[in-house]
Formats: structure tokens, C-alpha cells, sequence
């Protein structure tokens, strides 16, 4: 499973896309750094994205429609490209987030086996 390099925590690719989609989502159109820093915000700077994981996969999600851009300017008056959540977006997040919580319930259910096995002796 390719791995994409965050600093504090890797990041599976998937996932990735599931946070930036989210994040559009929920916050409407943002340049690349106000993604990065509202993901690094919201996991407490578990996570770090730096411009070699971010931009990449913010151009792989718009080839694919799931994005679109446009530019304009930043806070500080800068011209950025800003991104936004589209349609096809939106049913890929819901993919996305399915597939999650289908794989962490797995997850969860085999940590379970475990603490179950470690009580009885086995």
C-alpha cells in the first residue's frame, strides 16, 4: 500500500484524500496551505503535510474530478489556487468515508481477538 510522507504520522494515500475531500466539505473552497494547516489543526499536529505530499495529490484528485480550481487571492492578498469539492466529490467522500469506517470496525474487531486471547492465557 503506498505511503505518503507526513513528518509526524504517515498518512495511507486513501486516506488522504478522504481528509482533504472532507475538509473542502465541510469548510468550502481553500488554497493548498489552509488544507494542510486545517488538517494538521483538527489532529492536533499528529499529522504534517508538507508541499511534496499535498500538491501531488491535490492535482491527482482534480484530474479526477473529484476537485476543481480556480485562482484568486489569499489572506495575505497573494494569488493562490483555490480548491473546491465537486459532484463527483462529494460520492467519492462518501466512498471513501464508508470504506473507512467498514475498515476500522475490521480493525477494532481483531484489537478485540487480542485483549480476548491475552485474558484467557492464549
Amino acid at each position: 500500500m503506498k505511503r505518503a510522507r507526513t513528518g509526524k504520522a504517515d498518512v495511507l494515500q486513501g486516506t488522504l484524500i478522504l481528509l482533504v475531500l472532507r475538509t473542502l466539505e465541510a469548510l468550502g473552497p481553500l488554497h493548498g496551505y489552509a488544507i494542510a494547516r486545517r488538517i494538521e489543526q483538527i489532529s492536533n499536529d499528529l499529522l504534517r503535510l508538507n508541499q511534496g505530499t499535498l500538491y501531488p495529490a491535490l492535482l491527482r484528485m482534480e484530474q479526477e474530478g473529484w476537485i476543481a480550481s480556480r485562482w484568486g487571492a489569499s489572506e495575505k492578498n497573494r494569488k493562490a489556487r483555490f480548491y473546491s469539492i465537486t459532484a463527483a466529490g462529494r460520492r467519492r467522500l462518501a466512498k471513501e468515508t464508508d470504506d473507512w469506517k467498514r475498515m476500522s470496525a475490521t480493525i477494532e474487531r481483531f484489537l478485540e481477538i487480542e485483549g480476548n486471547l491475552a485474558e484467557e492465557g492464549g
